[in-house]
């Protein structure tokens, strides 16, 4: 067992990573444990996953991590002598875990990563929007579809929008706004990913639809698209509309806005006036909010202010009057501050469904997938009404029949379409008796070649993601060490008595 150092190691070192966006043209080999090479570009990897913001290659880290990582490739090349890499168990939970790592990265890194930061740029503007919602009747969606596709007849052949949906719009609040949404910001509410995809990139000023959302068939118009206004926190001075203590609530509101720019605090004035019990005890604080929670007129005065402790002339609303005073403007957090919490918000939503479909889509389309209609026809032929029962069991003479797959080197074929349906037997007893078997099996065979799809691009992410490749080597190398430690080190000093007294002693 040697090692094999390159002659000038830090100057190689320092050079190479001196060019931190060059590209470099050769790999070469830092050193070799038994034949096994580490090249420059693993040990950097390393080097800069460890120490993160201490990674400075200055000769005395580079010397000492690469001391250590020696010494980390001798303890695994140990494992490998005592064959720890055969042994059954450990195989299978290395192979555990690479699918588990596959399926999570390729996830991460072509949906989830991607959904995040387009929520987090789309949040950064707010869209001025017109519906007119038809809610899908289950019973009957053809009839549904029908009703959209006439409203959006009426708008193109010019009959003016309020009437239009007045007439077909189904959404509970459009006797209230007529159908103006008015200004909204993503992301929309889970099922209406659609919709939100058409008022973030459609044409302004058109009508467009129908659009198809968990809430129903759609027609959208986006009137402008302007910077969000974020979060703003306030405070209140409020009177009553109806006359009560103050018998006239405006004029009374002019003397506290006189009294306020003659330099009076704001919060003695809350509290000898504001009739607003839940706020008035608490120097008026309103607290923080965003668009499209209070009235119009009170929302946008809040975000006219251009500073803090600035305050508003006096404001109407529908109840009444108000002073408003700009206790703090929110900024938008940094992506990466925002980042943790937009991914749970795109995993619990809909749209995560359907980027991944769209993404098995994009894996069959590029791998030139194809699938074997005439064996998966037989194959439904051969069935019988057992199929929907416990009693089916796995055995087609066909077994052998590729069914689909990618090019020559990734070929399922019936056999691996019938252990599929035993491992997901619940779908197939969920169906029910009453669908035609081929329709069922049609069904299953789209779940398959789903599963096959992901499967083909995980075997992909080596060739593809070099950083993938470095991390599945750490999981393989990191459980083959923590095996060897085991049976080398703490097994035997657990079980050498007079070791462990004389350490005791000394």
């Amino acid at each position: 067992m040697a090692t094999r150092l390159l002659t000038s190691l830090i100057i190689v070192l320092c050079f190479a990573f001196s060019q931190s966006n060059a590209q470099t043209t050769s790999d070469p080999v830092l050193f070799s444990v038994n034949g096994d090479e580490v090249r420059l570009s693993e040990f950097q990897y390393i080097y800069e996953k460890t120490n993160g913001a201490k990674a400075t290659y200055s000769k005395v880290s580079v010397n000492e991590y690469l001391d250590l990582y020696k010494k980390f490739k001798l303890k695994v090349q140990r494992a490998k002598e005592l064959q720890l890499d055969t042994i059954t168990t450990l195989q299978k939970e290395l192979d555990g875990y690479k699918r588990q790592l596959a399926d999570s990265y390729l996830i991460d890194k072509e949906i989830t990563e991607k959904l995040t930061r387009q929520i987090y740029d789309r949040s950064k503007k707010d869209v001025d929007i017109s519906l007119i919602l038809v809610n899908i009747n289950p019973r009957d969606t053809l009839k549904s579809y029908k009703k959209i596709t006439a409203a959006m007849g009426q708008l193109k052949a010019g009959k003016p929008f309020e009437e239009v949906v007045r007439e077909y719009s189904e959404d509970k609040g459009v006797k209230r706004n007529k159908g103006h949404i008015g200004y909204v910001t993503a992301p929309f509410p889970n099922g209406l990913y659609a919709l939100e995809n058409v008022a973030y990139d459609a044409p302004l000023d058109v009508y467009h639809g129908p659009i198809k959302t968990d809430r129903g068939y759609c027609i959208l118009k986006v009137h402008n698209r302007r910077p969000a206004r974020g979060k703003v926190e306030v405070s209140h001075i409020y009177l009553k509309k109806e006359k009560g203590a103050h018998s006239d609530p405006k004029a009374t509101m002019d003397r506290i806005y006189s009294q306020l720019q003659e330099g009076a605090n704001f919060e003695e004035l809350v509290v000898q006036y504001s009739e607003d019990e839940k706020t008035n005890t608490k120097a008026g604080y309103v607290g923080e909010f965003g668009i499209n929670r209070y009235e119009r007129a009170f929302e946008d005065a809040a975000f006219s202010l251009t500073a803090d402790n600035a305050y508003t002339q006096p404001v109407e609303s529908s109840k009444g009057w108000h002073i408003i005073k700009r206790v703090s403007k929110k900024k938008q957090p940094a992506y990466r501050v925002e980042k943790v919490r937009l991914q749970k918000e795109v995993k619990k939503d809909s749209r995560f469904q359907a980027a991944t479909s769209k993404m098995i889509e994009r894996i069959k389309k590029d791998n030139n997938f194809a699938e074997y209609r005439t064996t998966l026809k037989q194959f439904a032929e051969s069935l019988d009404e057992k199929f929907f029962t416990y009693k089916w069991k796995p055995g087609s003479s066909l077994e052998r029949k590729p069914v689909c797959g990618f090019g020559k080197d990734f070929v399922l074929t019936v056999k691996d379409f019938e252990d599929f349906l035993t491992r997901n037997s619940r779908k197939r007893l969920r169906m029910n008796k009453q669908t035609p078997l081929d329709e069922a099996v049609d069904m299953l065979f789209e779940d398959f070649t789903d599963e096959a799809a992901m499967k083909y691009e995980e075997q992909m992410l080596y060739v593809r993601y070099p950083e993938f490749k470095a991390l599945m080597r750490e999981y393989e190398e990191g459980i083959l060490l923590f095996e060897a430690t085991k049976l080398e080190v703490w097994d035997k000093a657990s079980e050498d008595t007079t070791g462990l007294k004389e350490f005791y002693k000394t």
